[in-house]
């Protein structure tokens, strides 16, 4: 498959935080192509193996396969369904979007809210909370409460769109183009020789918590940890200084949370390739797999990519195609050569 149709497939997939079975299971098919096991821990998180020529040290890499959804937490004497928000969501973009109920069977529904014309004046222009908006799926109260339960998920029921030049949009972008980004590692991979083991993991439940790359890196007991997310992408209005151009390259970050050294050697390794990326900083831990890796067990060093992205956590998450390619270039050359880089940092 292309990168743009496993992309499509990823994203149209479901794996909210917590429930991520059904994208796991695709995630370990993509794995397999190319690692020589691919498996699911109790944790939900998707690990593709792939042995080394010595075997002489561990490299894993992280990219979460959840992402944000809802779940259910009432429905009224109408057969309104009421929802609480699972990971981060911008109540701004809410309203009028197409959701799937998980219930006993799948159930199509759209996002609702009193209409402005019948608000109170200083109401209209505010944002309405989260905790009135409301799920109406069209069913009579009774089908509803037969077929819908408390805690059931619910996710956005939305497709991705093609735009031009490489661009494309969709839901869940964060951070299934970040597993794109390891097929596509292992891809490249197949055509060059490397001594270490690779680990490559799409880790569960990061949107609540960074919860699965803590027991999976826990387990495996990496050398050294790559973590591959998403980045704000430049958009009208964004401050220059905090966001990256699509088209341009990955970003290649700086930070407590990452090794100096093995930053260094992952920007040069892209300076000797003439392959475009960015500089980014992370002046504090923040919200990525890293911050999880690099504390556990007894430590590990840690590099991280981003991915430049558009309009993140909406259904609209824009990406370029080129940027997932250039990374998986740069990080399957790091990859090649990590154990002669591994013998300063042990050092």
């Amino acid at each position: 498959m292309k990168t743009l149709e496993i992309l499509k497939s990823l994203t149209e997939s479901s794996g909210i935080s917590g429930d991520e079975q059904e994208v796991a299971e695709l995630v370990r098919k993509f794995f397999s192509q190319n690692a020589d096991k691919a498996y699911l821990d109790k944790f939900k998180n998707v690990i593709g193996y792939k042995k080394g020529i010595t075997s002489e040290g561990k490299i894993m890499f992280a990219s979460h396969i959840d992402q944000i959804g809802m779940m259910v937490n009432k429905i009224d004497k109408n057969g309104f369904i009421y929802f609480v928000p699972i990971g981060g969501h911008d109540p701004r973009v809410l309203v009028g979007q197409n959701v799937l109920i998980f219930g006993k069977e799948k159930i199509k529904g759209v996002i609702g809210s009193t209409p402005p014309h019948l608000q109170k004046k200083e109401d209209q222009n505010k944002v309405t909370p989260i905790e009135n908006l409301y799920i109406d799926t069209g069913l009579k109260k009774e089908f509803v409460e037969k077929n819908v339960s408390v805690g059931d998920t619910i996710v956005f029921d939305t497709a991705g769109a093609e735009l031009q030049n490489n661009n494309m949009a969709s839901q869940a972008m964060d951070n299934r183009a970040g597993v794109v980004v390891l097929v596509e590692t292992l891809n490249e991979l197949t055509k060059m020789k490397h001594n270490w083991d690779v680990f490559m993991v799409g880790t569960s439940q990061e949107e609540v918590g960074v919860r699965g790359v803590s027991t999976c890196t826990y387990e495996i007991k990496p050398d050294v940890g790559v973590v591959i997310d998403v980045t704000f992408g430049y958009s009208p209005g964004a401050k220059k200084h905090k966001v990256y151009k699509l088209n341009k390259g990955g970003t290649i970050a700086s930070g407590p949370n990452f090794h100096p050294f093995l930053t260094k050697k992952l920007k040069e390794i892209a300076n000797e390739w003439e392959i475009p990326f960015q500089s980014s900083f992370a002046a504090r831990p923040g919200g990525t797999d890293a911050y999880s890796m690099q504390i556990s067990g007894e430590g590990v060093p840690v590099v991280q990519m981003g991915i430049p992205l558009r309009y993140m956590h909406t259904t609209v998450e824009t990406l370029n195609i080129k940027d997932i390619k250039r990374m998986a270039k740069i990080l399957a050359i790091f990859v090649s050569n990590v154990d002669d880089f591994y013998k300063e940092v042990k050092h």
